[in-house]
């Protein structure tokens, strides 16, 4: 039999490569998507970490991811949240996402840096309202002392830091109000706690109990890390659901056409064979192991694709994400494999049913 699967798929070599080259697209498509999505999320979840944060306090009608909602505290909360007992350090940040999804941070500098040092490649601290801090990611081709455009106004860079700080670009949280319509207000206040994470729950009653405060969202950074996840944000969970529904429909459709054209030419050969005594069973899996052979070339092919665009996009773009999720790999595997052999049944049933004579006349 695996002699009768290599002949045929050698036989017709160009419809056996477009047949694996359509189960690579559709493995490329699901970890592309992946990639780009959870990517995003998982950068997202790094930086802040990177903040020095351990509790994030918000207004509760507050967009999970920071930047999407508009700066709805005053900047005072965070006098009212550094005197709560057990919190050393308040900072209140003032975040807005521009049309090209940049997130530009909006910082009071002593209290930011309180929560863990920047890490300087070069320059200093905010010298004045103008002044923009970059991460190394931002920073190519620009130098301390060189002007850049932030929100249609210009800045002069002071400072190039280590990124994984939150954002990548910062900017006095006075100019930020100026900026955009929003003086004197934060999109919500960092907490850095004394031992972590034994008061925080006395910090998070102490909060809420404070005049003015019950309507705030208080979280441990766990807490609202955890609440980033797809199954927490219906939108990705359906724009992953709605790309591997479109995969697995490209790669069944095209098994299905490659299978069933060759089942139909091969009405002689299959005829022969049946009245060589060759089963039912024989030839569902014979057409079945050589839809196993394309798909597995097809993922091979797939797989190995999406890892060398994943290096080339991270080599080009360094702040883009595209991260391939691992547990995604092997449900690319499954689900490509699973396409293609429900793609290849009919054609085998169709092949397996058919009259040894009848296929013998068949010109």
């Amino acid at each position: 039999m695996n002699k009768l699967v290599v002949g045929n798929l050698v036989h017709r070599p160009l419809r056996s490569l477009i047949s694996a080259l359509a189960i690579a697209i559709e493995v490329i498509m699901i970890l592309s998507i992946t990639a780009i999505l959870l990517g995003k999320i998982d950068g997202f979840k790094a930086r802040q970490n990177g903040i020095g944060m351990d509790m994030i306090v918000r207004p509760s009608a507050t967009n999970n991811f920071i930047g999407m909602s508009a700066a709805g505290a005053s900047i005072k909360v965070a006098d009212i949240l550094a005197k709560i007992p057990h919190v050393a350090v308040a900072a209140p940040v003032n975040v807005h996402l521009t049309n090209s999804l940049d997130s530009i941070y909006g910082i009071d500098y002593k209290s930011f840096n309180d929560l863990l040092p920047f890490s300087y490649i070069s320059g200093t601290s905010f010298q004045g309202p103008n002044d923009v801090i970059i991460d190394d990611y931002a920073a190519p081709g620009k130098k301390v002392g060189d002007s850049i455009k932030i929100l249609d106004h210009d800045f002069r860079i002071c400072g190039i830091v280590e990124h994984g700080k939150g954002g990548r670009k910062f900017i006095p949280i006075e100019t930020m109000g100026a900026l955009t319509e929003s003086e004197g207000k934060a999109s919500m206040f960092y907490l850095r706690t004394e031992q972590p994470p034994k008061y925080q729950e006395d910090i998070r009653k102490a909060i809420l109990a404070t005049d003015g405060m019950s309507q705030y969202d208080v979280k441990t950074a766990d807490e609202y890390l955890s609440a980033i996840s797809p199954s927490r944000l219906p939108y990705m969970s359906t724009a992953i659901k709605v790309v591997v529904g479109i995969s697995l429909v490209i790669g069944f459709l095209v098994i299905f056409q490659s299978m069933y054209t060759a089942v139909m030419e091969r009405t002689r050969e299959i005829g022969i064979l049946k009245s060589m005594g060759a089963s039912r069973s024989y030839i569902v899996a014979l057409v079945l192991r050589e839809t196993a052979v394309i798909a597995a070339i097809g993922i091979v092919l797939g797989v190995v694709s999406s890892f060398a665009l994943s290096f080339i996009l991270e080599a080009r773009f360094p702040t883009l994400d595209f991260v391939i999720n691992l547990p995604w790999v092997w449900k690319a595997v499954v689900i490509a494999f699973v396409g293609a052999l429900l793609g290849a049944l009919y054609p085998a049933y169709k092949a397996a049913s058919k009259d040894p004579i009848d296929a013998l006349a068949y010109e």
